[in-house]
């Protein structure tokens, strides 16, 4: 029934025509075609005859299947996944289950896509619940987020029957352990929640790593858009003693440290209420090496980054809704004094829902860890 399900669902995309297999076409073959799928349909005719022969295929062919989906692009990870679930659901329905050895030594290999760890131990929950759960708690610290989620939840479940059970201490300890794992929001303000009506002090902004402290200059013009791409002077460098010409008149740098308990980096309350307006915001991190980060940024407004003078990404749209780690950008740190810059553009709508002109960050490991800094100069 679950295979029936998937295919049908393809068809609903229009992938669904799967015509017909090539009588030559073996799994590895038929692997490397879904690999090759990419954006604007480009594969998809060969794919859809690759992904038959696959689902229909030898169930052996369910780790290789897997194992391709290290490396792959969005586009072919769902075609495989579609095609190892597929898979293994003909063989839990034909009485002949995936190896639970081999599905648990490929999900514990840290090697492979976290994507296809995942899938691997959503198929072992099928085939066998009680292996699947025995690992867990050898997941809670696993490097891939996606692994760890199931763990977690198990640990956070634990502190509530600890809880509804009179053991406070313990319900609290379970929950101080989870939060030293977690890197998903839900989860997190789950732990953080419990925590508190445990009446335990809990410091988010610094469980996130979000930036609090800034120095703000604007506002600068940004009528009819055009500040995205207009270069004011701290985009050739920042001196915070300086003033600039401004929107209506001279604007200098003003400190601003967030009291939101995720970071949140108002501009109104430095600029005041505008509209067609742009606004720079500036810190400092202190790394004792050099090493690659992720910045991760939540913003609604058009915004662009800059990490020691070299542009890292920037984004002309506005009010498309705003949410932690909306956006990921790789950079990379030297060891000693770092200097980041953001800029914040507002449109001209009206609407109240428009009025945000705000951003938060956090600066990360690729697994989510926020990297701890020296205190800033």
């Amino acid at each position: 029934m679950r295979t029936r399900l998937i295919l049908l669902s393809l068809g609903v995309f229009g992938l669904g025509s799967l015509g017909s297999a090539s009588a030559d076409q073996g799994p590895m073959s038929a692997i490397g075609i879904l690999r090759a799928v990419g954006p604007q349909g480009k594969g998809n005719q060969e794919a859809a005859s690759a992904w038959k022969t696959l689902v229909t295929g030898d169930p052996k062919s369910l780790i290789p299947i897997l194992k391709g989906m290290d490396g792959a692009n969005e586009l072919a990870s769902n075609w495989l996944r579609g095609a190892a679930d597929a898979l293994a659901s003909r063989g839990l329905d034909n009485k002949t289950p995936p190896s639970v050895a081999e599905l648990g030594e490929f999900l514990l290999d840290t090697r492979h896509s976290p994507k296809g760890r995942r899938l691997a131990y959503e198929i072992l929950e099928r085939v066998d619940s009680v292996a699947a759960q025995s690992i867990l708690p050898g997941l809670l610290h696993d490097p891939a987020p996606e692994m760890r989620r199931d763990a977690l939840k198990r640990l956070i479940d634990e502190a509530g029957v600890a809880k509804a059970a009179g053991r406070v201490e313990t319900s609290a300890l379970l929950m101080r352990q989870a939060l030293g794992a977690a890197r998903d929001v839900d989860q997190l303000e789950t732990l953080s929640k419990g925590l508190r009506e445990l009446g335990h002090k809990v410091d988010m902004p610094a469980l996130f790593g979000f930036l609090l402290d800034w120095k703000i200059a604007g506002p600068f013009d940004s009528t009819k858009g055009v500040g995205f791409a207009a270069v004011y002077p701290p985009e050739h460098g920042v001196d915070l003693s300086s003033d600039y010409e401004g929107k209506a008149g001279r604007v200098g740098w003003k400190p601003f440290r967030s009291a939101d308990e995720f970071g949140m980096v108002d501009v109104n309350k430095v600029c005041g209420l505008l509209k067609g307006a742009a606004a720079y915001a500036y810190t400092e991190v202190v790394s004792d090496v050099t090493r690659p980060v992720e910045l991760r940024l939540g913003c609604k407004n058009a915004w662009k980054i800059w990490v020691n003078g070299k542009f890292i990404f920037g984004r002309d749209e506005y009010h498309r809704g705003m949410e932690i780690d909306q956006y990921r950008l790789p950079a990379e740190l030297r060891a000693g004094n770092n200097q980041i810059l953001v800029k914040l553009c507002q449109d001209e709508q009206k609407e109240e829902w428009t009025v945000e002109w705000q951003f938060q960050m956090r600066i990360c490991d690729p697994n989510g860890a926020p990297v701890r800094f020296a205190a800033n100069p």
